[in-house]
Formats: C-alpha cells, sequence, structure tokens
C-alpha cells in the first residue's frame, strides 16, 4: 500500500468513525474542521440548549409560584442561570475564539456559583422560618420536569462538543447532566414532606446547593484544565 493510499484509509477510517459515533450527519473532522462549520455547529448545539433548559426553568417557575418550595427554587434558579451560560458560549462561536470559548467557560462557573449563593441565602432563610407546602403532587412533577430538560441539554451539549472538539461545552454538557440528577431531589423533597417531614424541603434545598457548589469547582477545574489548543483558533 503505497502512502497516498495509507493516508485515504486513515481518512476514510476516521470518518467511517465519526458516522458510527455521532451517526449519518455528522461529517467532523476533530481540531480541523473549517471554523466556520465548527461555529455553526457549536452555536447551533448553545441555542437547542438554551431553548430547551429556558422552558424547563420557566413551567418550574409557574409551579414554584404554587408550591412555594425552597428546593424547587434552588433547582429553577439553576436551571435559569445554567440556560443563561449559552450567551457567552454563543458568541464565543460567533467570534470563532478558543480563547473566547475559554473566557466563556469561566463565566459558566461564575453563573453557577452565583446560582448557588442566592439558593443557598434562600435556603438558609427559610431554616430559619420554616413555610408549610401545598401541592406536593406539582413540586414532584417539577422535579421530574427538571431532570428531563437537565438530561435533554445534557446530551445536546456532550453530543455537540465532543463532534466539535469544544471543552466549554463538554464541561457545560457534564454539569447539566448532574443538574438532572439535583432536580430529582426536588421530587424526594416532596415526598419527605408528604410523609410529614415538613423541615426536609428546606434540608433538601441546601443539599441541592451544597451540590451546585460541588458542581462549581468541578466545572472550574475541567474549564482550566482545558488545554488553548484543544480548538481551531486561539
Amino acid at each position: 500500500m503505497s502512502a497516498s493510499e495509507s493516508d485515504e484509509h486513515q481518512d476514510d477510517h476516521h470518518h467511517h468513525h465519526s458516522r458510527s459515533r455521532w451517526g449519518g450527519h455528522h461529517h467532523h473532522h476533530g481540531s480541523h474542521e473549517d471554523p466556520a462549520t465548527r461555529s455553526g455547529a457549536g452555536l447551533r448545539t448553545v441555542l437547542i440548549s438554551l431553548a430547551v433548559l429556558g422552558v424547563t426553568a420557566l413551567v418550574q417557575t409557574i409551579m414554584f409560584a404554587t408550591t412555594g418550595s425552597v428546593a424547587l427554587l434552588a433547582d429553577l434558579i439553576h436551571n435559569a442561570g445554567d440556560a443563561l451560560t449559552a450567551v457567552p458560549l454563543g458568541i464565543a462561536f460567533i467570534l470563532k475564539s478558543t480563547r473566547a470559548e475559554r473566557v466563556a467557560g469561566h463565566i459558566v462557573v461564575i453563573v453557577i456559583f452565583a446560582s448557588a449563593c442566592v439558593a443557598l441565602v434562600e435556603t438558609i432563610r427559610r431554616l430559619i422560618d420554616p413555610q408549610p407546602l401545598n401541592h406536593l403532587w406539582i413540586l414532584a412533577a417539577a422535579g421530574v420536569i427538571g431532570a428531563i430538560g437537565n438530561f435533554a441539554a445534557a446530551w445536546v451539549r456532550l453530543r455537540g462538543g465532543r463532534a466539535i472538539d469544544s471543552a466549554a461545552l463538554i464541561a457545560d454538557g457534564e454539569h447539566a447532566r448532574i443538574d438532572g440528577l439535583v432536580s430529582m431531589g426536588v421530587v424526594v423533597s416532596a415526598i419527605l414532606v408528604a410523609l410529614g417531614l415538613q423541615v426536609a424541603d428546606p434540608l433538601v434545598g441546601l443539599v441541592l446547593t451544597l451540590v451546585i457548589l460541588r458542581i462549581t469547582w468541578q466545572t472550574w477545574r475541567s474549564v482550566r484544565a482545558s488545554p488553548d489548543s484543544s480548538t481551531l483558533n486561539g
């Protein structure tokens, strides 16, 4: 086999591997992909995840107005903040800049941290001044909706981030996947309160907040560890 035939064989193998992993319509070429194509794919991924989490947070907000649960409040604040992280990531892809992606990754961490602080303050306030919860079935449904929204956003971000080799998108996707589990904590809160443990709601809210803070730290480490050369421009 000649050198040129060997190169063609490797290209075919890479192309086939790409198709089998990501489906028939993704013909990515790792870090060698055209910047405009990469930018478009990244922006599309960001906008889809923004829509998914935006709708999730909106539905949860309506449900929070009915239930008054701080566990749900912690979750919806985080989901809303998570949806807003699409803005700096989207700008980075429009600019076609790896450096802007890294900056966006740091902004993502700051937004997550801020949402955790807001949730923590509200949770502590509710521990000091407990409030009875109503409509527990709505609270449980809100947790399930939060989980579905986050798992969907995680799938979109991880698939898109790996396809274009974006550390910022992958980090955002990994933390959205954990957020899906956090949302299930709201369901746990509803069950415990239904069993008569009113204090369970702020306690679950506190646990969720601490988990979000841990996510913040892990995402920060992930973004800092990503090399400038992980994508094309920089």
